[in-house]
């Protein structure tokens, strides 16, 4: 082993309680920050579905009623026949 890892191993043995609570501090921060980012999603999903739900609801103007007319004459004469059997 050389001179210069010795001196290191040994630096990291003194100061073992700094280094694990930079560690835990670190965790801690990520484990914030990743929080955060899941309930900004969560957050704008809930806000998109909700403004999917009202937007048809109050934009009533712009609904157009299309009546249409149909023909079963040919439908009722069919029926017609098959009850005569």
């Amino acid at each position: 082993m050389s001179q210069a890892k010795v001196d290191r191993n040994k630096e990291q043995k003194r100061n073992v309680k700094k280094i694990m609570a930079k560690e835990k501090r670190n965790w801690m921060l990520t484990q914030i920050f990743l929080i955060a980012i899941a309930a900004v999603v969560v957050i704008w999903i809930i806000f998109a579905l909700f403004q999917a739900i009202k937007a048809p609801s109050t934009d009533t103007a712009n609904v157009q009623v299309s009546n249409y007319t149909i023909d079963n004459s040919a439908l009722e004469d069919y029926l017609n026949k098959l009850e005569d059997l």
